[in-house]
């Protein structure tokens, strides 16, 4: 794994780590929107599996899956002929949210949105129960804002290596995590 002449991450298959536009920022804004790119990620769902996978309105969904498609992170798959026999249209991740930087989206902020993905992954949790956690690491560190940086460099180029060659793992069982490092309140 190697960085780039203009710092940005690439992987093993030459894709490489970009800055978010602020559309794609907003689209991810929302903690139902990454829930339905998480979802779309594996295998392709019309706005009605979606919604009775998320238990909401396909109206709802449709809503997000707009403002997803608009920032090019989901994509309409084929027409397919549902089991009554009626026409769907499905939708997929295009798996571009992996390979975006949060860093100075906004302006004001040097960090990413943190909220909705905090979100979505506490209700992916607490859908899936606390026996489906494989392993977890809890720990306190001291570190100066460039620690931070490395510290995140080194994992995400560790993740990185993964995220590009899942294509071969699909038959495997599918995982699920999340590594936030954050300050705490007395601090």
């Amino acid at each position: 794994m190697g960085e780039l002449e203009d710092g940005h991450e690439a992987d093993p298959a030459g894709r490489r780590r970009r800055p978010a536009t602020v559309r794609e920022a907003k689209a991810l804004a929302h903690p139902l929107r990454v829930r339905i790119l998480r979802l779309c990620l594996h295998r392709e769902l019309t706005n009605k599996e979606i919604a009775d996978r998320l238990d909401t309105t396909p109206g709802t969904v449709l809503y997000h899956v707009r403002q997803l498609v608009d920032a090019g992170l989901l994509v309409a798959a084929p027409v397919r002929t549902g089991a009554s026999g009626a026409l769907e249209k499905p939708y997929r991740s295009t798996g571009e949210t992996w390979w975006l930087s949060f860093t100075g989206v906004g302006g004001e902020s040097e960090s990413p949105p943190a909220a909705a993905p905090l979100a979505a992954f506490q209700e992916e949790l607490g859908e899936a129960g606390p026996e489906s956690v494989r392993t977890f690491s809890r720990f306190a560190l001291h570190l100066s804002d460039e620690d931070v940086a490395e510290l995140d460099r080194r994992i995400v180029a560790v993740l990185d290596e993964f995220v590009a060659t899942d294509d071969q793992r699909r038959g495997r069982p599918l995982h699920s995590g999340l590594f936030v490092l954050h300050r705490p309140a007395e601090y």
